[in-house]
């Protein structure tokens, strides 16, 4: 059995890793393609090298485009490959345009797609990454749910066919890197932090890198938050390019280069709180039992929401904290590789 991965943003690399070492363990033969959507070392090749990935057998080099110029030079890129390559599946993560590309390419070539993360929703057709989550869940023929409701959005959709509740793999991912980033890590001293004395952050997301007026907003916010205690903010590319094009200087929150999985993990785990964008840092902060507050106004990870453990930030207060059971315990990935292998044997 051969499977084509492909990845191309932080996220996907994080979960590759997890997913890669639990198909290795079931004898699948994996090739793995990086689009290319983040190139910076700090935000691509430092993951393969912390997270012990084999290289990428293909780099697409593809970044910096607008979505459709994007988009469409990825699909050309991996329909090349797969029909070099002939998989017997396409494998992709999350919610970018390397997801979209990667399952479109596949479906048109009638070689079935197993999604990692199916059935998340916004319900906010604004953003991109709600149309590539859409899109990739309707074309795909395993769809590896990691909540209940993630489940239920796709029943509401029509998709039952294929549908798999195995749990979240960043759990498994964030479980094995904390203990590492213990040791490993060193970006407390670097930056001469105590733990629990700072707050970290993050933004990235078009929604509030994109317009002028959302950005300033953020980052009023996070300018008055770093009157209680500092905040920490690894400014993201797309970011750093926002604020320059906007001509907004942060005066309070401190500005960091981009940092490693590793890095991050350590940061997160000394931190009091958590302020993002981000999806996969919600569910991050959560695994860490740090307080999350979602700078947008709607998440696809709901159950973050319900459980008392994050918020959006127009949200004054938290709901009463529980544990989310449904996350998996960190047997995702395993329980995705015995799918894939037992879906390699049916007919």
């Amino acid at each position: 059995m051969r499977i084509l991965t492909i990845v191309g943003a932080r996220p996907q690399f994080v979960k590759a890793a997890a997913v890669s070492k639990a198909l290795a363990a079931q004898g699948i033969d994996e090739i793995m393609v990086h689009s290319g959507q983040h190139y910076d070392p700090q935000m691509s090749d430092i993951f393969f090298s912390e997270l012990e990935m084999l290289s990428p057998a293909y780099n697409l080099g593809i970044h910096g485009a607008n979505h459709g110029a994007m988009t469409g030079r990825m699909l050309a890129g991996v329909e090349e490959i797969i029909l070099k390559e002939k998989p017997d599946w396409v494998l992709v993560y999350g919610d970018t345009n390397s997801t979209l590309a990667g399952a479109l390419a596949a479906a048109k070539l009638h070689v079935p797609v197993a999604h990692v993360e199916a059935g998340l929703r916004s319900f906010n057709r604004k953003m991109p990454e709600e149309i590539n989550r859409i899109l990739s869940d309707h074309v795909s023929s395993l769809l590896f749910c990691p909540t209940r409701l993630s489940v239920e959005n796709l029943k509401n959709e029509g998709i039952v066919s294929g549908v798999q509740m195995v749990g979240d793999v960043m759990m498994d991912a964030t479980l094995a890197a904390m203990k590492i980033a213990q040791t490993k890590s060193h970006i407390l001293e670097k930056l001469s932090l105590c733990d629990g004395e700072y707050s970290l952050a993050t933004i990235h997301r078009a929604e509030n890198t994109d317009d002028p007026r959302q950005l300033a907003a953020v980052m009023r916010y996070l300018e008055d938050k770093a009157r209680e205690r500092p905040v920490i903010l690894p400014l993201h590319p797309r970011t750093k390019a926002a604020l320059a094009r906007e001509g907004i200087t942060p005066l309070r929150v401190r500005i960091i280069e981009p940092v490693g999985y590793l890095d991050m993990q350590r940061l997160l785990g000394a931190s009091a709180e958590v302020f993002t964008d981000s999806g996969g840092l919600q569910k991050e902060a959560y695994f860490h039992r740090k307080r999350c507050t979602t700078l947008r106004d709607q998440t696809e990870w709901v159950e973050t929401i319900e459980n008392g453990w994050n918020r959006l930030w127009q949200v004054e207060e938290y709901l009463p904290r529980h544990d989310i059971e449904e996350y998996g315990g960190g047997m995702a990935a395993q329980r995705i590789a015995s799918v894939m292998t037992t879906a390699a044997t049916t007919p």
